[in-house]
């Protein structure tokens, strides 16, 4: 069976990129702890983590109800059938990739995981490099000026002021 090419080729699923973060994250605090985060009281942190799980699973559950409303494909290594602009995504174009990051985000605070902040800058290049740029060749590709009219309109990543 021949491989689809009407995909958009990143390189690895994001979850499990965010997984990877957290796992590398985690173990690099058990090999060489910096003990920075939980020098704040756990209570805040616990307070804060849990505002940034609260906000994260929002933005997810937002864009994965909008890909559902669009009968398109959430899983960005198979094919696109439609172009969201709607919901979340009228805000920014990879709530996502977003709400990922502030999962991991969550669970450094909580976790007090100094190595897990570090983990997310990584997870966030790789995200950028190896998904994102990869996902806005191939939906220009594919919905062509409608993507980038979009693109125009829309931030990668971050809401308009």
């Amino acid at each position: 069976m021949a491989k689809s090419t009407d995909t958009a080729g990143v390189i690895a699923p994001p979850p499990l990129l965010a997984l990877a973060a957290v796992v590398a994250g985690l173990g690099l605090d058990r090999l060489a702890p910096l003990g920075l985060l939980a020098m704040i009281p756990p209570l805040p942190r616990y307070g804060l983590a849990a505002a940034l799980f609260a906000l994260a699973l929002f933005v997810v559950l937002r864009a994965v109800r909008a890909f559902g409303r669009a009968g398109t494909e959430v899983k960005p290594w198979r094919p696109s059938t439609a172009l969201v602009t709607g919901d979340i995504f009228a805000y920014t174009r990879n709530p996502m990739y977003w709400g990922l990051g502030l999962l991991i985000l969550a669970i450094a605070v909580g976790l007090a995981s100094d190595w897990s902040l570090v983990a997310l800058i990584a997870f966030a290049l790789v995200i950028h490099y190896g998904v994102v740029l990869r996902e806005e060749r191939y939906l220009e590709a594919k919905f062509g000026d409608d993507y980038r009219r979009y693109q125009a309109r829309v931030p990668r990543y971050g809401w308009r002021l």
